[in-house]
């Protein structure tokens, strides 16, 4: 699967959730960058995005995700 087509993807999760498009998707986008991704909306997102890739996260990999570019790395590695 193609980066872009993942991060459109991420995009479109975090949009439900957030319940808005107004930020850019970047690698270096965080929490912090998008109005109302809380620590609430970040359980939403994560569920989301596992479902959404038929993936699991594990504790480990979630210390990760810190930037966009990371999730985006980690969901390639499990996807492939």
């Amino acid at each position: 699967m193609e980066r872009t087509e993942i991060a459109e993807r991420i995009r479109t999760i975090i949009s439900l959730v957030v319940k808005h498009d107004n930020f850019e998707m970047t690698d270096e986008l965080t929490a912090n960058d998008v109005a109302g991704w809380d620590s609430l909306s970040h359980v939403g997102i994560i569920v989301g995005i596992e479902a959404a890739f038929n993936i699991k996260f594990k504790l480990k990999d979630l210390n990760g995700m810190n930037t966009m570019g990371n999730i985006i790395e980690l969901i390639r590695s499990k996807i492939e």
